[in-house]
């Protein structure tokens, strides 16, 4: 089955970026200039996904906004002229590719989040797509490169790293055994165990390709890690019942769910944009030691 759908829990309120996040969504800042979640859905639709289901909140109406049409802003931009501007705007959402909206009511955790967007998924494979990990994959994204695993094996797919064994308790960790090049099968999973605790330092970043089967885990799955519904705990359910992989995706990802990690992607991000980067190094060589 091919995957065509992708799910982006994007309900959480950023309370590490506040005040910014009081009233603008964690997943609408930029990184230069398009948000995270742009990003997120580009590698989405470069993937070969024409189903994209954002699970929001209330306060989350911008993000619908900006994958909505802006008359308005169109017809100024063609009546100046601005045909650049107004192909990136129209091109927010290409065509053939459809967005849906649904409402986490309470903050129960990424679990929830997922099981709340089963109505949409229905009974097909389907991503799981973290805005806040925005991955640079090069000329082939993150997950263009999941679904390729998927296509091999036809079977739930989690993408994974290696971390400094000091911040297994950031994170799912798996324990797993090599298959081939970057690929291995998860024999346990785990939410956020203590440094000691960890059966690996492989953990499991914002990108998974899962079987409808994880809803009927998520159903029923109780309050773990932090009093949520973790999806890792379902994960580890349903791999009693089936095979699951574990990918070593070739990119790098920046965590801009941290300060640091934001700011870091926007200095790289910037560095290799089209019309700033020569600019850009210039102001950088001048306010550091050149590098």
């Amino acid at each position: 089955m091919k995957v065509t759908t992708a799910v982006f829990p994007v309900a959480g309120m950023g309370t590490r970026f506040l005040p910014v996040t009081k009233a603008n969504p964690k997943e609408m800042l930029p990184i230069v200039d398009k948000p995270l979640i742009q990003y997120a859905a580009e590698e989405a639709i470069n993937a070969g996904i024409t189903e994209l289901v954002f699970v929001t909140s209330s306060s989350k109406r911008a993000i619908e906004d900006h994958f909505d049409k802006n008359y308005e802003l169109e017809a100024e931009l063609e009546k100046k002229g601005r045909n650049d501007l107004l192909e990136l705007v129209r091109n927010v959402v290409p065509e053939g590719v459809s967005c849906a909206y649904v409402r986490q009511a309470e903050a129960l955790g990424l679990g929830h989040a997922v099981l709340c967007a089963a109505p949409v998924v229905r009974n097909n494979p389907f991503a799981v797509i973290l805005a806040d990990d925005l991955i640079d994959g090069g000329n082939q994204g993150c997950m263009t490169q999941m679904v390729d695993q998927f296509e091999k094996h036809g079977c739930s797919i989690l993408a994974v790293e290696d971390i400094d064994p000091a911040e297994t308790e950031k994170y799912g960790i798996v324990g797993a055994s090599a298959v081939s090049k970057g690929v291995s099968r998860v024999n346990s999973i785990i939410e956020k165990p203590h440094p000691d605790e960890a059966q690996s330092t492989l953990a499991v970043v914002g990108r998974y390709i899962l079987t409808p089967a994880i809803f009927d885990y998520l159903r029923i799955q109780g309050r773990g890690a932090g009093g949520e519904i973790q999806l890792t705990d379902a994960i580890a359910s349903l791999l009693k019942d089936e095979q699951i992989l574990a990918y070593k995706f070739k990119g790098k990802r920046y965590d801009c769910g941290s300060k640091l990690g934001y700011l870091q992607a926007t200095v790289e991000y910037a560095l290799k944009h089209p019309t700033l980067q020569d600019e850009f190094k210039s102001y950088l060589q001048s306010y550091c030691p050149p590098f």
